[in-house]
């Protein structure tokens, strides 16, 4: 904790226009709750602050949809999303909502400090408008083809595919999201907020966080403030949002993404007004943002721009955003119904395997996936056989032989002790690693301290011990109860339910982390609850039906039949026309007025080549000098922003990585086959 005194955690604000579904959690959500719940365990001064974003585009959308007025749809989701956090065990200190007059009050108050700093400014803009609806189209109603991936569902503020940041004029064939027809444009004006005047305080601060943050969110918001920031309109016209608290500005509203992350702040005021500004001015109060991939740019380079204009807040100390949760081997589509959402999964598992289950995969580093059969083995092999028949055992130990009643005999030997202080270091490794953010390693290392417990057992064999040495058995099994005791206090973060069921057995009501730490003498002739059956292993049929109603949900959709295709495959001899060559890069420089294109002049050998390639967000061009990079040599040259690109280099993933020969003693030119 260092300087800090306390803990501001929040997870992103949650749309209230559709319910959780099992990539919400695993993205900002589940990670929060584990992280806040061992804080907790810790006696440490932490609140978890949330609440459902209820303002903008995909409100007044989905309430068009479903034929309700905006208001009807949020107050209908909010109450949804809320029960299926507690249904979860996901806690709040406080769950608000952006359309509470506590929201509007700070918001507008927000705003106006930025303006009369000079932080915001009024311009003269064009905007699209559609004829056949007689509307300006806020951003998110416009949608057409990125311009940098080429995705042709792109929305006009923002690409789900990429997650670049878009201006609606950027996207390739615009149109109308609300009838499909071509919009045109039209002058209006807006309020910009002039990020661009803190490009230099935003650069340092990212430089400073990059030996500390994820990799992932460091690399992608320095991209950003290096390819230079520019002023971004904060206002829309629209009749749903905070309004401007402008006289000029009537029927213009806040634009969702500038109020949204005040939600955070207005939240932490309602939960407490005479506390919040301890929370949100005080430098030793360390705030840290729980996100997912699609939020890094509004959380780490936006949301820290508006809080240095405004100059009274803290700055976010730690965003350890997760990559995206796949479904198996697909991406997740609400649209098209390829998800589970959290309520129907709380109809048909415990929540603690719910949050067990995601917890084992959480996207920390790179994407992962869920897939129904593998949570059914993880749950069964992992926490029922190992954590749960623990549990069992023990419990089972007490009851047989002692009664039901805890050892009283607690005069540990020294190797007993030293069996102790090895389950210690494990308890030490998980309390690292959930410091770290590093949820999954953390979760292994529990699993491997449930295992080693068991083994503990088989090797002592309390069964045979009882009728050699009673007063032996009876230190085994105290030391056996203590173990129990602080393995469960490791995994009470993710699975509370059960957990909390076990400790009360014990008689502990109140989870203190460091005590897992210790040898807990008042255990002593305690005696043990009955917990009632704490797992039931999950069965295939169940599995089964929860994939066929996946299926079937996700059949009739147009992109389900894509995918059906079958795959187009090629000959050999045609995979032979590719001619695939060893390069070397000699000079590498940015091409003028291009925000992703690098000039590379790469050697092939026996001849030299110009390389235009769309990987400048991702690489700087001194890094690439003598690379080995692997090319395709016979592709037809093209022109790229006035300059011919002789060849194509060889990348992989949505943020490319080149593919090299760092390892392979290649020469250029030479050939790859």
């Amino acid at each position: 904790m260092s300087r800090f005194r306390r803990l501001l955690v929040t997870s992103a604000l949650p749309y209230a226009n559709g319910p959780l579904h099992i990539g919400h959690i695993a993205g900002a959500y589940l990670p929060a709750d584990i992280y806040t719940r061992f804080q907790r365990a810790k006696k440490r001064d932490v609140i978890h602050i949330c609440g459902t974003d209820e303002h903008g585009v995909a409100i007044t959308i989905a309430a068009r949809k479903e034929g309700k007025t905006p208001r009807e749809l949020v107050d209908y989701y909010h109450e949804n999303i809320k029960k299926s956090f507690e249904n979860l065990g996901i806690y709040f200190d406080n769950f608000s909502r952006t359309t509470r007059p506590v929201h509007y009050e700070l918001s507008q108050q927000f705003f106006l400090k930025l303006y009369n700093e000079g932080y915001i400014e009024k311009r003269e803009v064009q905007q699209f408008y559609c004829p056949n609806d007689r509307m300006f189209l806020p951003d998110r109603y416009v949608v057409g083809t990125c311009p940098y991936c080429g995705y042709e569902k792109a929305r006009g503020d923002q690409c789900e595919k990429c997650g670049r940041w878009l201006e609606p004029t950027d996207l390739i064939n615009p149109r109308c999201a609300i009838c499909g027809a071509t919009p045109e444009l039209r002058n209006s004006f807006h309020y910009f907020f002039l990020l661009n005047k803190l490009q230099d305080r935003l650069k340092e601060w990212l430089e400073s966080k990059s030996k500390k943050w994820k990799p992932n969110v460091v690399k992608f918001a320095l991209g950003w403030v290096k390819e230079g920031l520019k002023p971004r309109a904060i206002t829309r016209d629209l009749d749903w949002g905070v309004p401007v608290p402008l006289e000029e500005a009537k029927g213009k509203v806040l634009y969702v993404w500038f109020d949204a992350p005040i939600g955070y702040i207005s939240s932490t005021k309602e939960w407490n007004p005479e506390r919040w500004e301890e929370f949100w001015k005080r430098d030793d109060t360390r705030l840290i943002h729980f996100i997912g991939k699609d939020n890094i740019v509004f959380h780490a380079v936006v949301w820290p721009a508006m809080l240095m204009a405004h100059g009274e807040y803290v700055l976010p100390d730690e965003i350890p955003a997760n990559e995206f949760l796949n479904l198996m081997g697909e991406k997740l589509s609400t649209s098209r119904g390829w998800a589970f959402w959290v309520d129907e999964l709380l109809e048909r598992f415990p929540a603690d395997y719910i949050r067990f289950g995601i917890a084992y995969i959480l996207p920390e580093n790179k994407d992962s996936d869920f897939d129904p059969y593998e949570f059914r083995d993880r749950v069964n092999k992992e926490l029922i056989n190992k954590y749960g028949n623990l549990v069992s055992r023990i419990f089972g130990f007490i009851n047989r032989f002692f009664d039901g009643r805890i050892p009283e005999r607690s005069d540990l030997t020294p190797r007993q002790k030293e069996a102790f202080d090895h389950l210690v270091k494990i308890i030490e490794e998980t309390e690292n690693a959930i410091e770290n953010f590093e949820f999954r390693k953390a979760l292994y290392t529990l699993i491997s301290g449930a295992e080693y417990i068991n083994a503990y057992i088989d090797r002592i064999k309390p069964w045979a011990l009882i009728k050699e040495n009673p007063e032996e058995a009876e230190r085994e099994l105290f030391l056996m109860v203590n173990m129990l005791r602080s393995i469960t206090i490791g995994f009470e973060p993710y699975v509370p339910f059960s957990t909390r069921k076990v400790l009360s057995a014990m008689g502990i009501d109140e989870v203190e982390w460091d005590k897992a730490k210790e040898i807990d003498g008042a255990l002593a002739g305690r005696r043990v609850e009955n917990t009632g059956p704490l797992y039931r292993k999950i069965e295939d049929h169940q599995i089964e039906e929860l994939v066929e109603l996946l299926k079937k949900r996700a059949s009739g959709g147009p992109e389900v039949e894509e995918k059906k295709e079958e795959k187009q495959y090629i000959t050999y001899d045609e995979f032979m026309k590719v001619d695939l060559r060893v390069a070397r890069v000699k000079h590498a420089e940015r091409i003028p007025k291009s925000k992703k294109l690098l000039r590379l002049i790469v050697d092939l050998g026996d001849e030299e080549r110009q390389i235009v390639a769309g990987i400048a967000q991702y690489y700087d061009p001194e890094d690439l000098i003598g690379k080995n990079i692997v090319i395709v040599a016979n592709l037809q040259p093209r022109k790229l922003m006035g300059y011919e690109s002789q060849g194509m280099l060889l990348a992989a993933g949505e943020e490319p990585i080149l593919l090299t020969t760092e390892k392979w003693n290649a020469k250029p030119g030479e050939r790859i086959k």
